[in-house]
């Protein structure tokens, strides 16, 4: 059982809270009250904060301004691993992925989870709240209207015995209710818009380590376009609960998977794909319109549900409620990155108020380790390679192309709030280095870390599985009229004619 400090006076107040939440009545129908609210989850894919309630230009998010302002917004909140499968395992469990042992992001042949690990919709449905996971209002594909949602967890489930289905109006009357929304954007593919606002084009504002190039500027226009997608279907979900006059009496919790999907985002254990929006309206937020700037984990966000929802925490969840309970004061949380699909990786992070420490245990991959997804969905990726070979990128954005990387890197946020300039070698910050390398090794003790084992027998090696991936990757270039293994210029310029760079793309 793991167990971290003072998190036994935590189950004491809790205990209290739920004498004071007095919380069951009679057969499944419940007397829902302020002190108990619905919660809602608002799940974006692959999202960054690149929201303008974070400051981010170029982006117009009208309703999770709102959202904000009539709530609380979250400064520093983290995913712990920076891919989707790995981080939804984590935060439905509230518990760190590395210790579940649901660490590699895309596993092939998913197991039942182990004793005593149970998701968070199973212990609010067995406590009698029902339990929904639904696409966004207005999802579709092909033309026809989803409702089922994404999981994509690393565990094997039944969603009968886990969710009561995908509309939380079909409850019992006062019975209350966890919704999960889960909305596609702004995972790739984007789509291309068929005309770019040339002055908006020439407004953005790229990261410094991302070459200024007329790809890069159409590419991160689509993703922008994308993300204002997210903030219309925020719109959407807010406007359902509002009309069933639920609202009011309703947490709701906006949030991403894992960050952007970007070559230094998504898959990367560093700020950008780490870092993620958090945003949380409704009656167990005190002060609307605040800004919470202490560190906080997404693992924190299923305790958090049990507490508001008077239901104990069980002792294995690593998290800590950061609403209905004290806040969590803590100087650090961590973050993990294994094998994501066909690129075998292991990487461990500690990440403080004012720095993060990642640790490589696999010093001898690239940073552009290679991803049959990544190689097939970013143009990023085949862009970074020629400039490279033209001697066209800056020294920030030519880190990319490294051979290897070193044991450890250090970013200094307070100077470098994105983490682009490894600063471990500077004598003023071995101190830092020193503290948070000891938090590091602690908690991958107290964790235990099954990522340092090796993959089940379950699964195929990582030779097998790259393999497979590696036809899906000539398969997808062989559709859009390539060769099943072109060249870096090939594909820059197949995504050049697709953004309307040059001639229109083939695509067969």
């Amino acid at each position: 059982m793991i167990s971290f400090p003072n998190f036994t006076g935590w189950r004491a107040k809790l205990s209290g809270l739920s004498l004071w939440l007095g919380l069951a009545v009679g057969g499944s129908v419940w007397a829902a009250t302020p002190a108990r609210p619905n919660v809602v989850w608002i799940i974006a894919d692959d999202l960054s904060p690149d929201l303008a309630v974070y400051g981010y230009p170029g982006v117009k998010t009208p309703h999770l301004d709102r959202l904000a302002a009539e709530g609380r917004r979250y400064q520093n909140a983290y995913v712990s691993a920076p891919v989707c499968s790995s981080s939804r395992s984590a935060f439905i469990l509230g518990t760190y992925q590395i210790t579940t042992g649901l660490h590699a992001h895309d596993v092939e042949n998913p197991q039942p989870l182990a004793a005593p690990y149970r998701p968070l919709p199973a212990l609010l449905r067995e406590a009698g709240w029902f339990v929904t996971n639904a696409a966004a209002p207005g999802t579709q594909r092909n033309g026809r209207v989803l409702t089922k949602a994404k999981t994509h967890y690393n565990f094997a489930h039944d969603p009968a015995r886990v969710y009561d289905g995908t509309d939380w109006r079909k409850r019992a009357p006062g019975q209350p209710f966890f919704a999960q929304y889960q909305i596609g954007e702004p995972h790739r593919p984007f789509p291309v818009p068929t005309t770019f606002d040339e002055a908006a084009l020439k407004a953005l504002v790229l990261p410094p380590h991302y070459p200024d190039h007329p790809l890069t500027r159409r590419d991160w226009y689509a993703y922008l376009r994308s993300v204002e997608e997210v903030d219309r279907k925020v719109g959407l979900i807010l406007a359902e609960l509002r009309d069933a006059g639920v609202l009011e009496n309703t947490v709701v919790m906006f949030f991403g998977d894992n960050g952007r999907p970007m070559p230094w985002g998504k898959q990367w254990l560093t700020v950008e794909g780490l870092r993620v929006p958090l945003i949380i309206r409704g009656p167990a937020v005190a002060t609307p319109g605040g800004v919470e700037r202490r560190l906080v984990s997404m693992i924190d966000l299923a305790p958090t549900v049990l507490t508001l929802a008077g239901v104990p925490v069980p002792d294995w969840m690593q998290g800590r409620p950061i609403l209905g309970a004290p806040f969590p004061e803590r100087n650090v949380i961590f973050a993990a990155r294994d094998r994501c699909g066909d690129a075998g990786d292991r990487i461990r992070a500690v990440i403080s108020e004012t720095h993060l420490l990642v640790k490589n245990y696999d010093p001898q991959l690239p940073y552009l380790n290679w991803s049959g997804y990544k190689e097939t969905s970013y143009p990023g990726m085949a862009l970074l390679r020629v400039l490279g070979s033209r001697g066209a990128l800056t020294p920030r954005q030519a880190v990319y192309l490294e051979s290897g990387r070193p044991e450890f890197e250090l970013y200094d946020l307070r100077s470098d709030p994105q983490g682009f300039d490894n600063v471990v070698r500077a004598p003023a910050q071995a101190g830092v280095k020193a503290k948070l390398e000891h938090e590091l090794d602690a908690w991958l003790r107290a964790t235990g870390d099954r990522g340092a084992l090796p993959d089940p027998a379950t699964e195929p090696t990582l030779p097998e599985i790259q393999k497979s991936k590696r036809q899906d990757y000539q398969r997808a270039w062989k559709a859009r009229g390539l060769p099943a293994e072109p060249t870096d210029a090939e594909r820059l310029a197949w995504w050049e004619r697709t953004y309307g760079l040059g001639a229109p793309a083939t695509v067969r």
